[in-house]
């Protein structure tokens, strides 16, 4: 059965809303979406009728494509998965679709040389281990660090819809530091994840200041339709450029950190660099390594010095350097009360 891009769309669009548990869905919504969506993606309107999105129901529900997805009617006008876990992602690959990945793999790899390969080369290991989990039954040979049991990733694929759609939010939230929750218009504009843990950058309402929250510190979510959406208008990569973590700080708070790791922990840190701007100041004749990096001192950077221990010695700036005694000094006497 020939499927062409539009229905494609369609069908992913669709099952994107229906994984999404935290609204109610009729058939005049998922038709609104699917129009939403390729327009989003075709750039021209593409009026969606009813009745083709309920052949797309319809054929979703069917084994033509081997969905066979448990979509059902509640309330009489609602839709939903029967299974809240289904996804048309996660249906296993046949062993024609198998052949066919192989072959395009195969294909790809002959661009080898030339620069886009890079980025492609994560995608086709990722199949390659698909495939080879498929054929053998065992477990996955690359494993990415993940942890599903952290708070707040329910939230996720509504935030991401909010950003790419341009919804203003209503966020109740509480910090750990604080003693109750607070609520307040929030204009996401992207997500992003460090240590295992994701966050949601964007502007308060009526204030300049680019706020990052935690979503395991979320509380609520709903949505303001009345507000038009601020656009911060910023990127990501020059925002974080100084940054080890999520918090940014402004310039007066940025540094030259100089550092110096001894002759056991220099190599890990010779091939992992704390940050893109690490370079080597000098190779020391106990085999103990200083470096210099350009960062915000912020908690992120504390944390990451704090790990190495006394394996590690802070030579500039001073400030930073008494800041991380003072924080080692304090952990030693929670150790020795315990």
């Amino acid at each position: 059965m020939a499927i062409n891009k539009n229905a494609l769309i369609r069908y992913k669009t669709i099952d994107r809303c229906l994984q999404n548990t935290y609204r109610t869905w009729t058939l005049d919504d998922l038709v609104e979406y699917c129009s939403q969506a390729l327009y989003d993606l075709e750039g021209r309107e593409i009026n969606v009728s009813k009745r083709t999105v309920q052949l797309d129901i319809q054929t979703l529900r069917s084994d033509k494509l081997g969905y066979d997805a448990p979509i059902e009617v509640y309330d009489r006008k609602y839709y939903r998965y029967s299974d809240p876990d289904y996804s048309i992602t996660d249906i296993p690959i046949t062993g024609t679709d198998m052949s066919v990945l192989t072959e395009t793999m195969e294909m790809l790899r002959q661009f080898k040389d030339f620069s886009f390969f890079d980025e492609l080369n994560v995608i086709i290991n990722k199949l390659e281990d698909k495939i080879y989990t498929e054929k053998k039954n065992k477990p996955p040979i690359i494993y990415l660090e993940k942890n599903d049991k952290l708070k707040g990733l329910e939230y996720l694929d509504e935030l991401y819809q909010a950003i790419l759609k341009e919804v203003v939010l209503v966020i109740t939230y509480q910090s750990f530091q604080a003693k109750s929750s607070q609520q307040f218009t929030f204009h996401p504009q992207f997500l992003r994840e460090y240590n295992n843990r994701w966050f949601l950058v964007g502007l308060n309402e009526n204030t300049p200041v680019i706020k990052t929250l935690a979503l395991d510190r979320i509380i609520s979510i709903d949505y303001d339709l009345n507000i038009d959406y601020q656009d911060a208008e910023f990127h990501p990569e020059e925002y974080y450029k100084n940054t080890i973590g999520v918090t940014v700080l402004d310039h007066h708070n940025t540094a030259h950190v100089v550092f110096k790791l001894d002759k056991k922990n220099a190599p890990y840190v010779m091939t992992k660099p704390f940050h893109h701007s690490q370079k080597v100041l000098s190779k020391n004749d106990d085999g103990s390594i200083t470096f210099q990096i350009f960062v915000s001192l912020n908690f992120e950077l504390d944390r990451l010095i704090l790990g190495f221990g006394e394996s590690i010695e802070i030579l500039k700036p001073r400030n930073l350097r008494h800041r991380i005694k003072r924080k080692t000094q304090l952990a030693a006497q929670v150790y020795r009360k315990k």
